[in-house]
């Protein structure tokens, strides 16, 4: 967990911390709690890495590999015109 908070900090992690801790201050100042919930989850968000603020789902868990190239021959589709009355 240590390892996880002091290192791999980007700039948008930052900026969650920064506008979360942002929310909080003045969710308190104006006595709106609720705000500052809000703003504790975006700080977490920087803080701890996950969500947005992480980038690629720490340490690359949610990356997709690309599609295989299928080497099926094309196939000709013959269409066949629908007339109204």
């Amino acid at each position: 967990m240590k390892q996880r908070i002091l290192s791999n900090w980007t700039f948008t992690r930052a900026l969650y911390l920064a506008i979360g801790i942002t929310i909080i201050v003045q969710s308190v100042m104006s006595q709106q709690y609720f705000g500052a919930i809000f703003g504790g989850y975006f700080a977490a968000m920087g803080l701890f890495a996950f969500g947005c603020a992480a980038g690629n789902c720490h340490g690359g868990n949610c990356s997709t590999e690309p599609k295989q190239k299928s080497n099926s021959a094309i196939q000709d589709v013959k269409f066949e015109e629908v007339k109204t009355k």
